[in-house]
């Protein structure tokens, strides 16, 4: 298993080498990866750290492919950057599924869902949503935290 450290690099490798259409599209990672590090450093991750990191590295750059600027998936198109975008966060969530962190697998649901609504609102970017739903995957959340959310 990588360290969170490794989390974009070794997302990289994985998207070369599994042979889908955005295989070739996918480059080597410039940035480190930041949530993936937070959420890593948190007690709900201590299990698996580097699984964490790579969960919320993926999802976030199928986030990036579908409203923002990607790290490492390059698409040429709109239509292979939202097909990239939606086969990240499926990705993303299945390697959560696999770690069997149900709280985890709805968090990241909802952060999917309210950025939609966000950019559809005409709110590109949303930090706070970001590292709402990271905090509440590493440490844990509660009645403000839903109610935030709602």
């Amino acid at each position: 298993m990588p360290a969170p450290e490794q989390a974009l690099t070794s997302l990289a490798a994985e998207l070369r080498a599994d042979g889908s259409v955005i295989s070739p599209h996918v480059v080597e990672p410039d940035s480190p990866p930041a949530l993936g590090m937070l959420v890593a450093a948190g007690p709900r991750a201590a299990s698996a750290p580097g699984e964490y990191a790579r969960v919320v590295e993926s999802v976030r750059e199928g986030y990036l492919l579908h409203y923002g600027t990607p790290r490492f998936v390059i698409a040429p198109d709109s239509d292979l950057a939202l097909l990239a975008g939606d086969y990240l966060y499926a990705h993303g969530l299945s390697l959560l599924a696999a770690i069997g962190d149900a709280e985890a697998v709805a968090e990241l649901a909802d952060l999917i869902s309210l950025c939609a609504d966000a950019y559809t609102a005409g709110v590109a970017e949303v930090p706070a949503l970001w590292l709402a739903a990271v905090v509440a995957i590493a440490a844990g959340s509660g009645p403000p935290h839903a109610a935030a959310k709602a």
